[in-house]
């Protein structure tokens, strides 16, 4: 399913953008700071999660605008989707679906976005929560339910951490009930993201060694069902109470990759050999997650093309042809002179497009 309307109004320093994109690529050129990412950022907005740059929602309004922002989308089969917020309340997201209120779990029902921005170009030299918040990106494509059962895992340990916190002795049963939903998401969680990696590993194993470098993956952490994880939260509460925080479930996962062709960890590879895993990660993931929900993804690439060379730019351009809505930015129109004439092609300027 692809957009074939976007609006932005007042979002970032876009004051009313209207695009038209086909069913294929979207190339956006422009200088730096033009507004480029601004637009990837809104169709990111469009899933489940903070989006590609993880802002604050205060962060997005238009300077100089009312306080609020849209965003709103068509797609080919007829749907309506937007979110945004009232300049009443900026901290509180609002999302519809054909003219109706709704979370924005639901929007999963409808679009699948997936990114790769140059900030995720330290993803495996970073700390293990940005490898599984990766992850979860990944898992939520496959199991729209992820994003059901991770909020809710996160409010139950927030409030038990909350609970072990405080000076009085917590209450027993509270504390319980809360370690039971815990398990239950918990669980979930931990099994989606080993079915996620199970499958995206076994499409990886099956690929040749091309332009971009074939990874291996493996999920570590803690591993359970959730009569095992609710024992080891009631068994850990003194423990969790004097770390803070919940040392036993899903949330201490991490996501390890490996250069195959190397036999290497990602994290000593160089930086070009990481990018060239993480590309070729995130594309074969796209193409999992067509054949798996027969929907293509809506694929965001900012800054790509400026990475690779010539030949490695007309291999991704080669292997994301018909491949669904691919959205890709650059700062010269000639780095996508290789991506097929039917592209749909802006320029942008000053939150402007040409």
């Amino acid at each position: 399913m692809a957009i074939t309307r976007l609006v932005l109004t007042d979002f970032r320093n876009h004051a009313d953008a209207v695009l038209t994109p086909g069913p294929g690529f979207v190339v956006l050129t422009g200088e730096n700071g033009a507004g480029k990412t601004n637009i990837l950022e809104a169709v990111s907005l469009l899933a489940p999660g903070r989006g590609l740059r993880r802002a604050a929602l205060g962060e997005m309004p238009r300077q100089g605008g009312g306080g609020g922002f849209g965003v709103a989308a068509e797609l080919g089969a007829g749907v309506a989707i937007g979110t945004g917020v009232q300049p009443s309340a900026p901290e509180r997201r609002l999302v519809r679906i054909n003219g109706a209120a709704a979370s924005a779990t639901a929007l999963a029902e409808w679009l699948t976005v997936l990114w790769l921005t140059p900030a995720m170009d330290r993803l495996f030299v970073e700390g293990p929560g940005e490898r599984r918040r990766f992850l979860d990106r990944l898992t939520l494509a496959l199991a729209p339910g992820h994003a059901h059962h991770s909020a809710r895992y996160e409010a139950a340990m927030r409030q038990r951490n909350r609970l072990l916190a405080g000076d009085a002795p917590p209450d027993a049963d509270w504390l319980a009930a809360l370690e039971a939903r815990m398990a239950e998401h918990g669980a979930a969680i931990d099994a989606a993201r080993r079915e996620a990696v199970s499958l995206l590993g076994e499409r990886l194993a099956d690929q040749p060694e091309g332009a971009f470098a074939r990874a291996a993956l493996m999920l570590e952490g803690w591993q359970g069902d959730a009569t095992q994880l609710a024992r080891e939260l009631g068994e850990g509460r003194r423990r969790d109470a004097a770390a803070g925080r919940a040392l036993a479930g899903p949330h201490r996962a991490d996501l390890i990759v490996t250069h195959v062709a190397k036999n290497q960890p990602a994290n000593l590879c160089s930086t070009g050999e990481q990018k060239a895993l993480l590309l070729g990660l995130v594309l074969a993931h796209a193409e999992l997650v067509g054949e798996r929900i027969g929907r293509a993804p809506i694929l965001l690439l900012d800054e790509v093309a400026a990475h690779l060379d010539p030949l490695r730019r007309a291999a991704l351009f080669e292997r994301l042809a018909g491949a669904g809505q691919v959205w890709m930015t650059g700062t010269e129109p000639e780095l996508f002179n290789a991506v097929p004439g039917d592209a749909t092609r802006y320029r942008v300027a000053d939150g402007k497009l040409g």
